[in-house]
């Protein structure tokens, strides 16, 4: 049985390393302890808590993609990248159109 060149992830070096994963699980631990000690603790109030685990939540996003999807490491043409960007923009609007309706709508009435 022979195999493909294409088919094969480890020839093509598209895995990351025991390193970078363990970087990576690291990274996602610290940003889930960060917003849970803040909200356990009450140590920030108010739009100081909401800012933080915002602020966490991107960052946990962005090690997500960068050490365990391998968003870096991907080869010319970047479809995965566009497709994200493009899933990215429609949740925004999304989101964004949803909380403009229901804040004007609410004036009206």
């Amino acid at each position: 049985m022979t195999q493909h060149e294409g088919t094969n992830p480890q020839a093509a070096g598209l895995h990351g390393s025991l390193k970078s994963y363990t970087l990576g699980f690291l990274f996602s631990i610290v940003l889930t302890i960060i917003p849970v000690a803040i909200v356990m603790n009450g140590w920030l109030e108010g739009a100081a808590s909401s800012i933080v685990l915002m602020m966490a939540a991107v960052l946990q996003l962005v090690v997500q993609l960068i050490f365990f999807m391998h968003l870096r490491e991907e080869k010319k043409p970047r479809y995965n990248l566009v497709t994200l960007i493009l899933g990215l923009v429609i949740l925004l609007v999304i989101v964004l159109g949803s909380m403009w309706i229901m804040l004007y709508n609410t004036v009206a009435t």
